[in-house]
């Protein structure tokens, strides 16, 4: 008699999607984020500022033309894991403190307040991988 191999408890569930580097790019990975977590029946903050933060910096800070950046998300128990990766390994993240009169500047440092974990994974060159993970 063949055995069955054990049936997972608990869903993994995922969602990607290749976008331009452009403002319009990060606002539909936004949108798009936002329309997959809520079919998931998850919360829609913090998630959905989160990503729209690391989707705006890969539009603003790693835009090469041509090359698009890729908005992952993925749910293991408990955890959201927001991922984008972009083609600018040579320029990583970090959260500095702008100026008061400053207008941006303050991306990484909502996703370091609203995130459990954050960091940066190196890809592939020319890959980088901006992470975030939320307990749900």
């Amino acid at each position: 008699m063949k055995q069955q191999p054990p049936e997972l408890t608990t869903p993994v569930r995922n969602f990607s999607v290749q976008l331009s580097p452009t403002p319009r790019g990060a606002r539909l990975a936004r949108l798009l984020a936002t329309e997959q977590l809520r079919s998931w029946g998850l919360p829609l903050d913090p998630a959905r500022q989160v990503i729209a933060e690391l989707s705006a910096n890969a539009a603003a800070h790693a835009r090469i033309p041509g090359r698009d950046f890729r908005l992952l998300l993925y749910v293991v128990a408990d955890t959201l894991r927001i991922e984008v990766t972009d083609t600018r390994d040579d320029r990583l993240p970090t959260p500095r403190l702008p100026a008061p009169e400053s207008e941006s500047g303050r991306g990484l440092l909502l996703v370091d307040a609203l995130a459990d974990r954050w960091g940066v994974t190196p890809g592939l060159p020319p890959r980088k991988t901006v992470w975030a993970e939320l307990t749900l």
